[in-house]
Order: structure tokens, then C-alpha cells, then sequence
């Protein structure tokens, strides 16, 4: 009978999700409508009594192109990462690689994780890894299927890796990198090695607890399918999508083997590239890697990296042996087949443009702010961290969301005594948190896309971990703001 029921329920898709929220979000605005405000503002300027303005109509309609138009170059990135990967995959490099490294870790799958997951996590505490985590979605997802694990596992290894480490951001330029510099905005000077120590200790305690959540599901379905959380339909798209189409072994040639290099290549540069260098004093980079796209490494960004893994396709292209027309119809496939995570991503992107255009944003930190003047240290902290759970929610970038809220945010903590570098790391830790699970991440929703799982069921998996995880943050902070 459970598993009947289990069959017939129907969930509702990221789109209809999305467009809901940005009803919801125009209806509010209406509601607020006129409702004023006083921006903090950087020192120096001039304070101007703002409100909240109703959406129109056209502001309601417009917000999916105008998400796209804010998101041009994400967009365009993934378009052409999926005509790379389905390059890859036509040469049967990849399926070859996996089966070999299947055939390597045999019984030793679980290995897997931890690396992984740690590696995911350096990434996002040091240069915010998240869209550029979207690749790693599908192709993860083979691995662990063939390995005999399922979707959860190979989700919540990226999502839950790269999550792990924005929540802990150290030296992310698009976390910490842009609270601070907010901060220097109203006239504060941020205490780097202050931030970087609790950011350092936030990141070891939740990268420790993520790995053990993943590892722990990962063990329960490795021995028993059935203990699965996917849903009859996930299970069966699942096996459509990511098992092996047939049992025969795919030979692992010295061709396909250079394809594999080529292809880890790829993914070492985007890594190397998107670090900023410059930030850290190291020069290295400095004028002989800006030959290919004008960038030096430390400067690119999606533009750059979208022709980067163009130019790696054509480069597996002609080591397989693909014709002109192979070339083009192979690439064109993929970018057919990702189109889907690029739409949500826009429409995603089209709630924080009605939050922007209504001024609703900035109407919330406002009123909130103000609430929480009177608190305890210990209150302060939890009230803050509440209101970046929710901030978060309706403005899912990070540095967006930095430059709005911690002029305000940073000049309260110091106003009432208490310290506002703490404040960025309430900021980071309430950010990455929520957009671990918030429908309007486009990474949230586009690799939970890919890897075919409906957000209702990564909403179950990750009841206990949310709560776990906001408790070990909330009692970190708190002890930072009573003794730092």
C-alpha cells in the first residue's frame, strides 16, 4: 500500500515552485505597498526616507527576462559546459574512466565521499564554489549509481561539499570578500584574521558533520536499495538517466585515456582561474595566462570559462575523431539537453528582481534590524542569523545580499557593543545554510534537475541536517561574539 501511494504521488516541478514564489512576492509588495524606510547608507551620504513601491504588472510578467538578462553570463556557461560534457560522453571516455575506477574501488566505494566532499568544500570557503558546481551533478551521479549508491548520495555530495564550505567562507571573495568591504562602507575596518579564524572553525566542525550525514544514507543504500528515499518514479528515472545502457565493458583506450586528461584539465583550470590570486598577493598569474581570453587567471569568470570549455570540446573532438557535422550536432545535443537548468536558473534569478524593483528587500532588513536593537548578545546573535535565513531566501546571492544588509547589519552589531566582524560570519553561515535548500538557488534547483530528484524530496533528506547544522553554527557564533 506504501509503496502505491508512494508511486501516485505527484510533486510539483521547480518551474511551478518558482513562478508561485514571484506571484507571492508581487502580491506582498501590493500589500506593503507605500510602507517607508530608512536605508543605512555608506558615510558620508546623504539618508533619503524610501517605501516600498507595488509591482506592476509588467514588473511581474518582465522578472523571468529580466532574470536572464541578470544572469547572461551563468547562462551561457552552462549552455556550452553541456555541449562539453556531451562531447565527452559521445567518446565513451567518461563511461570507460567510470567503469575503471568502479572496477579499482571495489568494495571501497565509500571513499569516494569524504575526498570528494572535502575537496567540493575548500572550494566553496575559498572562491564561493557554486554554479560551478552545476557539471558536477550529472556526472557524479553516474559514478555513484554504478557504484551503488543513488542520486541522494551524489547530490548531497556536491551540494552538501561545496555548502559546507560557503557556510565556513574563509577567504571567499564573494562572501567574506564583499561583507568586508560593505563594512569599510559605513566606516568600520574589518578584522580579517578574526573573520578567517571563526570561518575556519565553522567550515572543519560543518564539513565533518556533512560528510558524516552522506556517508551514513550512503551505507544504508549500499546495503539495502530499498532503503532508498526516492521515489518509485525517481528510482526509475534514476536508472534511465545514469545506469550503464548495457553491461558490456567499454575498453579504456589510450585514446580515451586522453580524453579523460584533457577533460580533468578542464576542470583544474576553471578551479585555478577563479580563485583570486590577486587578493592573496601571489603575481604568478600575471600576464602570460591572459593570452586566450584577455583574463589573467584569478580574473575570469563565466564568459571566460563558457569559451574555455568550448575550446576544450573541439580539443576531445579531434583527438576521437569526430567529423565537422559530428562536432556540431553532438554539441548542439547537449546544449538541448541542460537548456532546462538554465530556464530555472532564470526564472529563479526573476524573484530577486521583483524583491529589488519593490524594494521589498531592503523594507525587511529595515524593520528587522530595528527589532533587534535590544537584544542580549545571545538574542542578537539568533535574531541576526534568523533574518539571514530568511534574506537569503528572497535574495540567494551572496554578495548581493553583503552589500545590502551588512552596512546595516555590521553598524548595528557596533552600535549596540558588539562586534561586527562577527556579523559577516552570521551573514556567510545564514546564507550557505539556506541556500543549501532554498527553491530559488538556481544551483539548488538546477542540480537537483540534473540529477532528477523532485525538491520535495531533497526538502526530506535534509530536515534533520538543517537543524543539526543551524544549532552547531548558532552555538559557534554565539561563543565568537561573548569572547572575541
Amino acid at each position: 500500500m506504501s509503496k502505491k501511494n508512494k508511486k501516485e504521488k505527484k510533486s510539483i516541478s521547480s518551474f511551478s515552485i518558482l513562478f508561485i514564489i514571484i506571484i507571492l512576492l508581487t502580491v506582498i509588495s501590493w500589500l506593503f505597498s507605500g510602507q517607508t524606510f530608512t536605508p543605512t547608507i555608506p558615510a558620508g551620504g546623504t539618508e533619503e526616507v524610501s517605501q516600498v513601491v507595488g509591482a506592476k504588472i509588467s514588473d511581474l510578467v518582465m522578472s523571468p527576462f529580466n532574470g536572464f538578462r541578470d544572469a547572461i553570463d551563468i547562462c551561457v556557461f552552462i549552455l556550452f559546459l553541456g555541449g562539453f560534457l556531451n562531447i565527452v560522453t559521445g567518446t565513451g571516455a567518461l563511461e570507460a574512466g567510470i567503469q575503471h575506477v568502479v572496477k579499482k574501488l571495489k568494495g571501497n566505494e565509500l571513499v569516494l565521499i569524504p575526498v570528494l566532499m572535502v575537496l567540493f568544500s575548500i572550494g566553496g570557503s575559498t572562491y564561493g564554489m557554486a554554479e560551478e558546481t552545476i557539471p558536477f551533478y550529472s556526472l557524479l551521479a553516474v559514478t555513484m549509481v554504478a557504484s551503488g549508491f543513488d542520486t541522494i548520495v551524489s547530490t548531497g555530495t556536491v551540494m552538501l561539499g561545496a555548502g559546507a564550505g560557503v557556510i565556513g567562507s574563509t577567504v571567499n571573495p564573494f562572501a567574506t570578500g564583499v561583507a568586508m568591504d560593505a563594512l569599510r562602507s559605513v566606516g568600520i575596518q574589518p578584522n580579517a584574521g578574526t573573520i578567517m579564524m571563526i570561518g575556519l572553525l565553522l567550515w572543519a566542525v560543518t564539513t565533518i558533520y556533512c560528510i558524516f550525514c552522506v556517508m551514513s544514507y550512503a551505507k544504508k543504500v549500499k546495503a539495502d536499495k530499498g532503503s532508498t528515499i526516492l521515489s518509485l518514479q525517481e528510482q526509475q528515472d534514476m536508472k534511465t538517466a545514469f545506469e550503464n545502457s548495457g553491461s558490456a565493458n567499454i575498453e579504456f583506450t589510450r585514446k580515451r585515456k586522453m580524453i579523460l586528461i584533457v577533460f580533468m584539465i578542464s576542470f583544474v583550470v576553471m578551479v585555478v582561474s577563479l580563485i583570486p590570486w590577486g587578493s592573496f598577493g601571489i603575481t604568478f598569474f600575471n600576464g602570460w595566462t591572459s593570452f586566450l581570453t584577455g583574463q589573467n587567471f584569478g580574473d575570469w569568470y563565466f564568459g571566460d570559462l563558457a569559451m574555455w570549455f568550448f575550446l576544450a570540446s573541439l580539443v576531445i573532438a579531434l583527438i576521437h575523431g569526430f567529423s565537422e557535422k559530428e562536432i556540431i550536432d553532438t554539441f548542439i545535443d547537449g546544449v538541448k539537453d541542460i537548456l532546462s537548468v538554465v530556464l530555472i536558473i532564470v526564472v529563479a534569478r526573476g524573484a530577486s528582481v521583483i524583491m529589488q524593483v519593490t524594494h521589498l528587500d531592503l523594507f525587511i532588513l529595515d524593520k528587522s534590524a530595528g527589532l533587534l536593537q535590544g537584544f542580549s548578545p545571545i538574542l542578537f546573535v539568533i535574531g541576526a542569523y534568523i533574518l539571514y535565513l530568511f534574506l537569503s531566501f528572497l535574495i540567494p546571492s551572496t554578495s548581493g545580499l553583503a552589500y545590502v544588509s551588512i552596512p546595516v547589519m555590521g553598524a548595528l552589531a557596533q552600535n549596540v557593543g558588539l562586534n561586527p566582524n562577527v556579523m559577516v560570519m552570521i551573514f556567510t553561515a545564514g546564507c550557505g545554510l539556506v541556500n543549501l535548500i532554498t527553491p530559488t538557488s538556481g544551483v539548488v534547483m538546477g542540480g537537483l534537475e540534473l540529477s532528477k530528484i523532485n525538491y520535495s524530496t531533497w526538502t526530506k533528506f535534509m530536515r534533520k541536517p538543517l537543524i543539526v547544522i543551524g544549532i552547531s553554527n548558532l552555538i559557534i557564533l554565539i561563543a565568537s561574539m561573548l569572547l572575541v
